[in-house]
């Protein structure tokens, strides 16, 4: 098969390969479990710096003590804390989880809005979180950029970008906007199975005939460990001399 010349022919390849990998819709492979855009959002602000399985785990009593915007917004923080302490960062995610709830309650009516502007008014709000709320709970357009995708899109020669803003706008671009949020959350399964930040696995990636750094980031990596073990060694060798 030939390779797709151009970044968008690649990015329609490898939407299509992962979808073979990690097929469903936005809905269907978000890996946050909730009830609604008010859960799930709750659940992103959770999920920073946090695995998913952490916060699946804690998300039951967090809706049990407060199901709705208005049981959160009149939390207590300490009691808070208290549910979600697990998931690291407590004090500025009850902080966000309140401030959320609070704005949806007062601006909102209680319903969790469906704009991306109006979305990232609320506290603990950034885009990325935005994105999965309108992609996951609203199917809508939304691309979610978090480091697994930032760093997937440039090992493919997607975008040269660093900043997640950029990175979304060259993706974007690519593809259809139904396609968005898919794109986004096969990549960061990929990047968890496979495409992993220290050691890729080339070897068995699906994409590694038309990506541009097969092969190659692996091989810096394998040479990185090989460096730290010659100094580790150095290191190990000039202190036994000392003694």
């Amino acid at each position: 098969m030939a390779k797709p010349r151009g970044a968008k022919a690649r990015a329609s390849e490898v939407f299509a390969r992962l979808g073979e990998v990690f097929p469903g819709s936005s809905a269907e492979l978000c890996a946050l479990h909730h009830d609604g855009a008010f859960q799930l959002l709750a659940a992103t602000i959770l999920s920073a710096q946090c695995t998913d399985e952490r916060v699946n785990a804690t998300t039951p009593a967090l809706f049990a003590r407060y199901p709705s915007p208005s049981d959160l917004a009149g939390a207590d923080p300490e009691e808070l804390e208290s549910i979600i302490r697990s998931t690291g960062f407590f004090h500025a995610k009850a902080h966000s989880l309140i401030g959320m709830a609070r704005g949806v309650d007062e601006r909102f009516g209680g319903v969790v809005p469906s704009k991306m502007e109006e979305l990232v008014t609320l506290p603990g709000v950034g885009r990325k979180t935005a994105n999965v709320v309108l992609s996951v709970a609203f199917d809508k357009p939304g691309l979610p950029v978090d480091t697994h995708v930032g760093r997937l899109a440039k090992r493919l020669g997607l975008t040269v970008e660093d900043d997640p803003g950029k990175v979304e706008s060259d993706l974007c671009s690519y593809l259809p906007p139904n396609e968005w949020g898919a794109l986004s959350l096969r990549l960061i399964l990929h990047g968890r199975a496979t495409c992993k930040a220290r050691n890729p696995d080339c070897l068995h990636c699906s994409l590694a005939d038309i990506c541009p750094s097969a092969g190659r980031v692996a091989a810096v990596a394998v040479a990185g460990r090989g460096t730290a073990g010659r100094r580790r060694a150095t290191a190990s060798a000039t202190a036994e001399k000392a003694d």
